[in-house]
């Protein structure tokens, strides 16, 4: 989606920007980062109709979307998995937490065990954790935990790019004001790399 696409339409809300940010700053751990507008939370409508209340992932276009009654969403923009790392599907949330702690996988400490070796014991929660200040767990029927995880960042200069091992990431302070408003057993649904049409006008 570009900017233009959506603004020109008169189909997004925009406040000053975009969607205002929680009241977190009692938190001195969170900082509410100056990013670009078009990485701000907006209100725009959808193309196609999507059941309200479910999450739906656009990687092409870094797009996260909680939808809303008729035809609308909240867009946020995230970081995403790099090539080879996305795995699209449909998931639901099956746990949520609050300062999670975070360890890495079997397949990454193989995959990078120079990075993430050291880490293989774990990392309490807390503002340089690599899941940030939230996270939704994601859950398939049958195999339960994917390791997948829609979590924070207190790092915005990975928001917009290919950075993760599989996982979506928002800016804390986004992630703060999306996490109180999904529960679990939410619907996610994580699409297709490329070859598909943005899911909005």
């Amino acid at each position: 989606m570009k900017r233009r696409d959506f603004i020109g339409s008169g189909l997004a809300i925009s406040v000053a920007g975009g969607i205002a940010a929680p009241a977190i700053a009692q938190d001195s751990r969170i900082r509410q980062f100056e990013l670009p507008e078009e990485q701000l939370p907006r209100e725009v409508r959808l193309k196609a109709k999507f059941e309200p209340y479910e999450l739906h992932l656009d990687p092409g276009q870094f797009a996260l979307y909680w939808t809303l009654p008729k035809k609308k969403a909240i867009r946020y923009t995230v970081g995403v998995g790099r090539t080879g790392l996305y795995e699209p599907g449909e998931f639901y949330v099956g746990a949520k937490k609050k300062w999670p702690s975070w360890t890495p996988t079997p397949d990454m400490i193989s995959r990078e065990p120079e990075t993430y070796e050291q880490f293989a014991e774990g990392v309490p929660g807390g503002i340089n954790n690599p899941l940030g200040a939230r996270a939704l767990y994601l859950f398939q029927p049958g195999r339960g935990d994917t390791f997948l995880r829609i979590h924070g960042t207190n790092i915005p200069s990975t928001i917009g790019r290919r950075v993760s091992n599989g996982c979506a990431r928002l800016v804390n302070y986004q992630l703060i004001e999306l996490y109180d408003k999904v529960p679990l057993q939410t619907r996610v649904v994580l699409h297709e790399m490329a070859g598909a049409p943005p899911p909005h006008s």
